[in-house]
């Protein structure tokens, strides 16, 4: 694990309010990884990563420095994307299908959490 994720003795805390690096690190959006180890884990080129960052699918934050970092979450995108293109689905195409349905998804949870408040309400309207 780098030096900077596992703050020693006197390490300063971060200003902005946010938790120290080693405490985010179970975040699936904390952009942990760097440009070369996001790209050995997925089996990609970081060129693929730049392209995938061109489609829009994955915006990739960027330290200080200016270097491309990328979360678990992006890397599982990646990782689909991939798939597809091994597949034969050419990348474009395999892009907008995981950003289908990566909004599928997000659009299934929305609804199950408008279940949950309707059923809440009714709850709550029946004991009145």
């Amino acid at each position: 694990m780098p030096s900077e994720s596992r703050p020693h003795a006197g390490a300063r805390q971060p200003d902005d309010g946010r938790l120290p690096v080693a405490d985010r690190l179970d975040d699936d959006h904390f952009p942990a990884y760097t440009m070369g180890r996001a790209a050995a884990l997925v089996g990609v080129t970081p060129a693929f990563l730049r392209g995938l960052g061109g489609t829009g699918l994955i915006a990739p934050t960027r330290s200080d420095g200016g270097h491309r970092r990328y979360s678990r979450h992006q890397l599982k995108l990646a990782a689909r994307v991939r798939e597809l293109v091994d597949r034969g689905t050419p990348v474009d195409a395999a892009c907008r299908i995981v950003g289908l349905e990566e909004r599928l998804k997000q659009v299934e949870r929305d609804y199950e959490e408008l279940r949950r408040q309707s059923e809440r309400a009714a709850h709550r309207h029946q004991h009145q």
